[in-house]
């Protein structure tokens, strides 16, 4: 686990940027944002960092930011969709140890009353951010409610991260 996490930092993780390219980067903030498989993944930096490289040349910084808020926002929505036909048929089940039906009606209720809240700041919290959209479809979560606040997430996590690099690469030389 050491060496895969080593591939996402520092000079590793600029060496995968420059070979996975755009699509590479579109590819892994979805998974990240919309995959079970995905929440090991560095959002965060790699966002950042592909914003520095975007300042040096490497990407064009129209496209990696509508890439990677359309990469985010369609991420959370099939997490979303996975959560809501999956959800209610695992906690239609017995109960065990992992699964509780009483946890998916807590879950429904939390969503009901801070739903909004979550799923923007769920966007900065790595881990969080992958589980977040499956939990609110599960939770029953009203998908017009979910995908506004998904947009108005991914865009400041996406879109100001990305940015965010971009600018401070922009104005520091040789970052």
């Amino acid at each position: 686990m050491d060496k895969i996490l080593n591939l996402f930092s520092g000079e590793n993780l600029i060496i995968l940027i420059k070979t996975v390219g755009l699509v590479g980067v579109y590819a892994i903030i979805f998974a990240e944002s919309g995959l079970l498989i995905g929440f090991f993944l560095p959002g965060d930096s790699l966002l950042f960092t592909a914003g520095i490289l975007a300042s040096q040349g490497l990407f064009n910084i129209y496209l990696l930011v509508i890439g990677v808020f359309a990469a985010a926002v369609f991420g959370d929505s099939v997490g979303y969709s996975f959560g809501k036909k999956v959800g209610p048929k695992i906690f239609s089940r017995e109960d065990s140890m992992f699964f509780k039906k009483e946890h998916l009606n807590k879950a429904q209720a939390y969503y009901d009353k801070y739903g909004a809240k979550t799923i923007v700041l769920a966007r900065f919290i790595p881990i969080v951010r992958t589980f977040a959209p499956i939990v609110a479809g599960a939770g029953n979560m009203k998908y017009r409610s979910f995908i506004t606040y998904n947009i108005i997430g991914g865009a400041l996590w996406a879109i100001g991260m990305s940015l965010a690099g971009f600018f401070l690469g922009s104005s520091i030389p040789d970052i």
